[in-house]
């Protein structure tokens, strides 16, 4: 998605108690930045505006969140996004962090110390063009890199609207040794996720009559 550069969003950001401006710092230690250290690390990849992080985040006190993305603006409104939703429930944030980095060299901030339970991907650019596939966050390439920072038991929950997207998706999964244990083709009529979290980009794609495909993957090698 593009968004216009936002003046306030890196001051805003650098002020921010639960921003990591240096993410490299924290490789094998994120669980140290939480004041729960025992509870589960989940990571949402392409975090954008946050609405589903600040709801996912708010509802699950007893799970750590990480949130990545690469647009500094797309992160202030994802703060502000968070403060908002934590402030309408009296809560206080204490289990999410964001952070700005490049998702295609994500090693370089997380490893097996991390030791990340779940990873969200929710609608990441399709890349149509067969000489761009590579960079899809959920191509082979990118799966045998989470591998490196994900639980020997760790899940995928993925979402998108693209067809050939999802069916690569499933091949992609299946040859870095994952297993798919639940998925559909039309999320909002078989809520595989049990309490769904809409995205922005979902609410817009159902307006349109598209059909949500969503799946479940958990770690097998």
């Amino acid at each position: 998605m593009r968004i216009r550069r936002k003046k306030w969003a890196r001051p805003e950001l650098e002020a921010s108690p639960f921003y990591i401006d240096i993410p490299e710092e924290q490789k094998g230690k994120w669980r140290e930045l939480f004041k729960n250290k025992d509870n589960p690390i989940h990571l949402e990849l392409g975090c954008g505006k946050g609405q589903f992080i600040s709801k996912l985040a708010s509802e699950n006190l007893k799970i750590n969140y990480i949130a990545i993305d690469l647009i500094d603006a797309m992160l202030g409104l994802a703060k502000r996004n968070i403060e908002a939703e934590y402030i309408k429930k009296n809560l206080e944030i204490s289990n999410v962090l964001i952070t700005r980095f490049d998702i295609e060299r994500i090693p370089l901030i997380l490893d097996k110390e991390d030791n990340i339970e779940r990873i969200y991907i929710n609608f990441c650019n399709p890349w149509p063009k067969g000489k761009h596939r590579k960079k899809r966050l959920t191509h082979t390439r990118q799966l045998e890199k989470y591998k490196t920072f994900l639980s020997d038991n760790g899940e995928i929950f993925f979402k998108t609207d693209d067809e050939d997207l999802f069916l690569a998706t499933k091949s992609y999964l299946e040859e870095s040794g994952f297993e798919i244990y639940a998925q559909t083709e039309d999320l909002h009529s078989e809520d595989i996720f049990g309490n769904n979290i809409e995205t922005e980009h979902e609410k817009m794609f159902t307006e349109q009559g598209i059909l949500i495909k969503a799946l479940k993957a958990v770690r097998r090698e």
